[in-house]
């Protein structure tokens, strides 16, 4: 997004002197961190940073940042994101949110954030759980989870935090694990991508939603729970013993075995983060429907981003003008006082 400059910056250079205040053992502490390694790499400057994070325990992110940043109201971040691009787009932007502040409150604004295509990252923690009002259930908790506002469990559907930014027109879509050393790699491509980048974080929350992600985080499960998918390589994982192949019958994924890592023998597809219609399938291929869960850049097809289009248009309207402000005061219906008013 940002040229490279010849300054150097160290992770140390991205931390402030704000005393970190979450709950020991959150997942927090790892994205942050991760963050604060990943800066650097990007050849960023802090000064030319924004981080705009809404409500929620994700969002005391910009405290602990050594750069520009808003905390703003709940659901409200990409309101002021998008104010703080047009009036500078030559800012990094970055937005910290959660399931509930990006996807309840904020799921309007979100959504039309991803489909106006504003060039910033934006980073979605999915702890499935409201943490910071104390563990009410979320958009994302899935059905059965048990909380203060649901102590019977929950009846709700879950929404897909990628599902709904492909749906509503992201063009960089993907996801992460707070503690994954993969992590930073999925920010770099998500910095390097020119428009709205949507980064799921799946984050445990230690307190109300505890190991939720288990099953497919813990160092055992992982290499048969876990697919890191890359761009123009083979949707392989248990080690290259099994992969991704595509039912053509039933128009959708299914897990096959790789013999002798004879992987296009075993029809094992190879993966494109330009095609819209692979990456639904990718996103749907869940935990919960039976398979492992896709990981990595999922979707990656760039195109115009909107602050490049209001700048266009602002260009174009003021062309061959000359800028005259006692002109454009006085235009339209106008009058001018003579009397000077009565003395009391």
């Amino acid at each position: 997004m940002n040229e490279m400059t010849s300054i150097p910056t160290s992770p140390k250079d991205w931390e402030t002197d704000q005393e970190v205040r979450w709950c020991p053992g959150c997942g927090d502490y790892a994205i942050l961190k991760a963050v604060q390694r990943t800066m650097p790499e990007l050849g960023v400057r802090p000064e030319n940073t924004v981080f705009v994070s809404g409500i929620g325990c994700s969002s005391r992110f910009p405290y602990y940042m050594e750069t520009y940043g808003f905390h703003t109201i709940h659901g409200r971040a990409p309101a002021v994101a998008t104010g703080v691009k047009l009036a500078n787009p030559e800012l990094d932007v970055w937005i910290i949110t959660g399931d509930g502040d990006a996807l309840s409150i904020g799921g309007n604004h979100t959504m039309h954030l991803l489909r106006r295509n504003l060039d910033c990252q934006v980073l979605l923690f999915n702890n499935e759980i409201y943490g910071l009002t104390k563990g009410q259930y979320s958009p994302t908790s899935r059905v059965g989870t048990r909380s203060p506002s649901t102590p019977f469990g929950s009846v709700d559907r879950p929404a897909s935090p990628c599902s709904f930014a492909l749906g509503s027109g992201a063009r960089f879509v993907a996801r992460g694990i707070d503690t994954h050393k993969n992590l930073p790699a999925v920010l770099k491509a998500a910095h390097a991508h020119k428009g709205a980048s949507f980064v799921e974080i799946y984050q445990n929350c230690i307190v109300y939603n505890d190991g939720v992600f288990d099953p497919f985080t813990e160092k055992k499960a992982a290499p048969e729970s876990q697919i890191w998918v890359e761009h123009g390589e083979p949707v392989l994982f248990a080690g290259g013993a099994k992969g991704l192949a595509m039912d053509g019958e039933a128009l959708r994924l299914r897990i096959v075995d790789v013999v002798d890592g004879d992987w296009k023998g075993a029809g094992v597809i190879v993966h494109d983060q330009t095609n819209h219609g692979l990456a639904q399938m990718l996103i749907d291929f869940a935990p919960g429907e039976g398979g492992p869960v896709v990981l990595g850049v999922i979707y990656n097809h760039p195109r115009p981003t909107f602050e490049r289009a209001v700048v266009e248009q602002n260009a174009a309207a003021a062309a061959g003008k000359a800028r005259d402000l006692q002109k454009l005061i006085s235009k339209g219906q106008t009058w001018q006082v003579e009397k000077q008013p009565h003395t009391m």
